[in-house]
């Protein structure tokens, strides 16, 4: 099983048909979705919520019975209330960015708590040093390779040094971290990145411009393939069922 999966975001999709176009991408070979939540203030725009992440999740089963994890993006200030949220609302992964919270600490180990995997996101300004100090609550390390806000904005290359130094403090720490990269991903980009020791990749645009999803997602995959050793076991996309906001709002308190 390859080790790279693509996450298409859902920030690319036509909003007025969600539920079939995750149903589409996930068709056409998706492995993730990607959920992206702004909310006007850590970011200059505005998405969506749980509510809608609830909805899709039961568009998110493959056609052998199995599901596409929801790979929910945190782009919000404060966090800790809408991750408890998310996690009642079925994702399967919340990340988060370090600004957002005053104890990274523990909204990381309360997302862990509520059956969810945590992920810490870092912009393109943001310094990797906070990764050290919490690597053994994160189970997915994003990085951004465009400042947030936005879809269709072009790969920034000076991202490509950052994602070589997380995969150096993954490898270190010896524990099972996803390292996903986000923007500006395409056939063109996407190598550069698995190059640098990415091995998840958001790709909106790429994945929902083209009328064929199918061959997008193979064009990507095309690109990956010189770089597809693997490193994860294959049942690492096994899905957790968040145990629900209780736990979570609980290990806030």
């Amino acid at each position: 099983m390859s080790k790279f999966r693509i996450a298409p975001s859902l920030l690319s999709a036509d909003f007025a048909r969600l539920g079939d176009e995750t149903r589409e991408v996930i068709a056409a070979g998706a492995d993730w979705i990607h959920f992206d939540v702004m909310d006007n203030h850590y970011v200059p725009n505005l998405t969506v919520g749980p509510m809608v992440c609830e909805a899709l999740k039961r568009h998110t089963t493959r056609a052998d019975g199995s599901q596409a994890l929801m790979d929910v993006h945190l782009m919000t200030t404060p966090v800790d209330g809408l991750a408890a949220a998310f996690a009642a609302a079925g994702a399967d992964i919340i990340t988060i960015h370090p600004e957002a919270t005053l104890h990274v600490d523990r909204t990381l180990g309360a997302i862990r708590a509520a059956g969810c995997r945590s992920g810490l996101a870092f912009n393109p300004g943001s310094p990797l040093d906070l990764l050290e100090w919490v690597i053994d609550k994160v189970d997915l390390v994003l990085i951004m390779s465009v400042n947030p806000g936005f879809g269709g904005q072009s790969f920034i290359d000076a991202s490509l040094r950052k994602i070589e130094r997380a995969r150096r403090m993954i490898d270190a720490s010896g524990r099972d971290i996803r390292l996903e990269v986000d923007g500006g991903i395409t056939a063109e980009t996407i190598g550069r990145a698995a190059a640098a020791g990415a091995d998840t990749f958001v790709a909106g645009s790429a994945v929902f411009k083209p009328a064929d999803r199918a061959d997008a997602i193979r064009r990507l995959r095309t690109a990956l393939a010189p770089f597809d050793k693997p490193r994860h076991a294959e049942g690492d996309d096994t899905v957790s069922l968040p145990a629900g906001i209780g736990a979570l709002a609980g290990s806030l308190a």
